[in-house]
């Protein structure tokens, strides 16, 4: 065989083997890749230094290390390490407080590689720590590459370290290992943006749940007393007025549609009132015929009349230093108007059958969904009773006139069904909340209590199915007249807008009336705006 042959076919075999190695390369760099690709975040470190043994396998070193920068920049602590069989491991902080590796660390920080072929000989004059630590730990060769995450200063550094002999670096190998290093930077990266983006929603979840916490206190402090919840301008209107009105002795009448909670709002005031140590003394009196209620406000005596076999203490008797609240006050008859005036007047009263005077220290809180003011034009009711009763009105506007409030009364109802019936709601749809906020609610709190206790009956999982239910008021359409109809649209889109007659979203722009004529109309059909809003 010839010289040239020889010479043709080393060359052979020297491509053939960088081929090989080219392709080895490659092999791991698709590894690396696709093995950062599918690993979860909590593996990631578990996984690079996986990747750093194979690329000191591949590569003959004996120990690889990932590192990173103190937030001062002058050290740097290992943070991802492997360490082949029967080689030394270096301590997490590969240069001490007082600084040491000073060259070696500058020389990183400001994004140069350090290639070190032959130590300690390759180290400048002014790396006499460096050259020290060659020696003591027996490094040979060491190559290490800056890594950048991002803009700015490399954050850390990739290295490699030989114990056991030198390593020449070609070009081509620096190259690969810039690859790894790339590699392995954008696997840092990831684990830093998913723990910054852990930590971030941690927070946020952490910020809203205060922020959750914080509403419902303010709910509670501002908006709320007991079991009135809101927070409509109408609510808070009406809790002021219970604020101003509870620590007096007035009397006060609380008108309004069944079911807006005229009874809560007298409890409210009681509870607000120096009288709250005494339970306050309820009587419906709608609900009592009107031959017993006299007996049940003012109390009997035995023989009282036929049937009164034992003495009985009135309502009244029993409020005495309490707050007595009369419900329904329109219901009482002419005869009961006068007496209840003249306890009102002079603070004393007779039972039946007795000539006794009992004198009581009494507040009055009197509620009626009656207009009576309109019983007192027609004679119904006394003027001098109502003007007694009417020292302090409070007026409840009916539910749809204030459908902002709906979403928290009805989450209210369901966590108190929940706790009842052991149910577990978790979300309520969109589409069914804005059904619920349009409903007419004739009803009223009430009627909302009610539907979402059905609803609570009838649902299985954990989104709430809500029926809403047909107004009663809407099968009489058809039977009124032009005009009640038309004051009743007209009331309706007032309610939408919170009676905003003029300017934009105003309801004459939705009704398509100039503000004068809408204005003209409500007059003629007795529209006035409530006294609440």
């Amino acid at each position: 065989m010839t010289t040239n042959s020889r010479e043709s076919e080393a060359k052979q075999e020297q491509e053939k083997h960088e081929l090989e190695e080219r392709l080895r390369f490659e092999r791991l760099l698709c590894t690396l890749s696709t093995t950062f690709i599918k690993s979860t975040s909590d593996a990631i470190d578990k996984e690079i230094e996986h990747g750093l043994e194979l690329v000191v396998r591949f590569i003959g070193a004996d120990r690889g290390s990932i590192s990173q920068f103190s937030e001062d920049g002058r050290t740097l602590n290992i943070t991802h390490s492997y360490v082949a069989p029967g080689a030394e491991l270096l301590p997490p902080t590969a240069a001490s407080q007082d600084h040491r590796l000073l060259w070696y660390t500058e020389t990183l920080r400001n994004g140069q590689m350090v290639v070190l072929e032959n130590l300690p000989d390759d180290l400048p004059k002014e790396a006499l720590v460096e050259r020290r630590f060659c020696i003591e730990h027996g490094i040979k060769s060491h190559i290490c590459i800056p890594l950048s995450m991002g803009k700015g200063l490399p954050k850390g550094a990739i290295g490699f370290s030989y114990l056991h002999g030198r390593q020449t670096w070609p070009m081509q190998w620096l190259q690969r290992v810039r690859f790894v290093g790339q590699i392995l930077t954008c696997a840092l990266i990831r684990r830093q943006t998913e723990k910054e983006l852990h930590e971030a929603l941690a927070e946020i979840k952490e910020l809203k749940e205060r922020l959750e916490a914080e509403i419902v206190e303010e709910i509670k402090i501002e908006y709320s007393y007991g079991e009135i919840l809101g927070h409509s301008n109408a609510i808070r209107t009406i809790l002021s007025q219970v604020e101003q009105v509870a620590p007096t002795d007035s009397a006060v009448l609380i008108q309004g549609e069944t079911g807006t909670g005229k009874e809560l709002l007298a409890r409210a005031i009681h509870r607000l009132s120096r009288r709250n140590e005494k339970a306050m003394v309820k009587i419906n009196c709608a609900a009592i015929p009107p031959t017993l209620i006299e007996s049940e406000l003012f109390g009997r005596e035995k023989g009282a009349y036929t049937g009164a076999l034992a003495k009985q203490i009135g309502r009244f008797e029993t409020a005495d230093g309490s707050t007595i609240f009369l419900d329904e006050i329109g219901e009482l008859s002419g005869e009961l108007q006068a007496k209840l005036l003249h306890v009102l007047e002079n603070g004393e009263f007779e039972r039946l059958g007795s000539p006794q005077t009992i004198a009581v220290d009494i507040r009055v809180v009197a509620a009626t969904n009656k207009d009576l003011a309109g019983a007192v034009r027609d004679g119904s009711f006394r003027k001098d009773l109502y003007y007694r009763l009417n020292v302090f009105p409070i007026e409840v506007p009916p539910l749809r006139q204030r459908q902002e409030d709906i979403p928290m009364l009805v989450w209210s109802f369901v966590q108190e069904f929940s706790e009842k019936m052991g149910k577990k709601i978790e979300t309520i749809p969109k589409k069914s909340m804005e059904l619920l906020q349009s409903y007419e609610w004739p009803g009223n709190v009430r009627e909302l209590r009610n539907v979402i206790e059905r609803a609570m009956i009838v649902t299985q999982g954990t989104s709430l199915h809500i029926e809403i239910p047909k107004s009663i008021d809407s099968t009489n359409k058809q039977d009124m007249g032009l005009d009640e109809f038309e004051k009743n649209h007209i009331i309706d889109v007032l309610s939408r807008t919170g009676w905003k007659v003029r300017g934009k979203n105003g309801a004459a722009e939705l009704l398509r009336l100039k503000p004068s004529t809408l204005e003209s109309k409500m007059h003629k059909l007795g529209i006035k705006r409530p006294k609440s809003l």
